[in-house]
């Protein structure tokens, strides 16, 4: 299958409300895709997206979206992130992250050859290690089946594993990045875990050129191979925290250890040349930059005493 034009395809977005997803919006309407985007939660289509509400676990609702949609490319960014080490998520780790990819793989596979971009993750474990927590479970497990799908029954799938994205429009104020941002402009200390773990950070916007180039990468073979979309270095939480806190107010010093580490977390390194040899995509955005790019999104978009989840959660 040659590499799509995405100007005039028909492209499906799933977890397109996300945070990488609304990116990745932008850059598609930029190049001139027809875009059609899933959402569990019914949403009126507007700025040149149509909607689809739907249930990836449900592969009737699944193969009714894909047949009405007939995609060039298929990006899935859908499932559920939560990646705590606890049996409560298990379940629904299981049923978002792998039950929800095999039914879209199998389906695009029974319809058509759309090309494939899966979101993977920096939590999947390498070679050798046991996964860290059902949602690191989950997303190995998704990455077999795709190789299954590529290699076996010979679906074009590209599985891009994303290191720890932080930037603009993330809404999810559990994660550090907003959470400490929101925390320094309240004028209160963060509470944090003591910082030490090494983390490849990648800006948000690097992340959805990522999906771009996957989809547009004229080399089948090397398209196919799962990628790392990441910076290729790594900083400590505590650095990225003492770099915003040096951006928004100096004088607030972060609460360190005042939150227990997390057990098992591993460190791990995004291989960028290998992403840009199979896929032509090198990150653009260093983290010094992120960080300013960011913060000054929440000053400008937050009004002063507003800072209540609900109220965030509408950004």
């Amino acid at each position: 299958m040659s590499a799509p034009r995405l100007n005039g395809s028909r492209v499906l977005v799933t977890g397109a409300r996300g945070f990488i997803g609304t990116h990745l919006l932008e850059r598609l309407r930029a190049h001139g895709a027809e875009i059609h985007a899933a959402s569990r939660r019914a949403a009126t289509s507007e700025d040149a997206v149509t909607w689809h509400e739907f249930d990836l676990s449900d592969i009737d609702a699944v193969r009714r979206v894909v047949t009405n949609t007939a995609p060039d490319v298929v990006f899935h960014l859908a499932g559920d992130s939560r990646a705590a080490r606890g049996l409560d998520l298990v379940e629904p780790t299981f049923r978002s992250n792998l039950v929800g990819t095999v039914n879209l793989l199998s389906v695009i596979a029974e319809l058509g050859s759309a090309r494939v971009v899966l979101a993977g993750s920096l939590e999947e474990p390498d070679a050798g290690e046991p996964p860290s927590s059902p949602y690191a479970a989950s997303k190995l497990a998704a990455r077999s089946y795709a190789e299954l799908f590529r290699n076996v029954i010979g679906l074009p799938v590209v599985v891009l594993r994303v290191f720890m994205v932080y930037g603009p429009k993330q809404q999810d104020l559990r994660k550090l990045v907003p959470s400490v941002i929101l925390s320094l402009l309240r004028g209160q200390p963060p509470q944090l875990t003591s910082g030490r773990r090494e983390i490849d950070w990648v800006y948000v916007g690097d992340v959805a050129d990522a999906f771009v180039a996957a989809a547009l990468a004229e080399d089948q073979d090397a398209a196919a191979a799962s990628v790392d979309v990441g910076s290729g270095t790594t900083c400590t939480i505590r650095s990225v925290v003492e770099q915003l806190v040096r951006l928004i107010d100096p004088r607030i010093v972060p609460s360190f250890g005042a939150i227990e580490d997390r057990t098992l977390e591993q460190v791990r390194v995004a291989d960028v040349e290998t992403a840009a040899r199979a896929i032509g995509w090198r990150p653009q955005v260093d983290l010094r930059e992120g960080l300013e790019r960011t913060v000054s999104w929440y000053r400008t978009r937050i009004e002063p005493g507003a800072w209540g989840l609900d109220s965030i959660a509408q950004l």
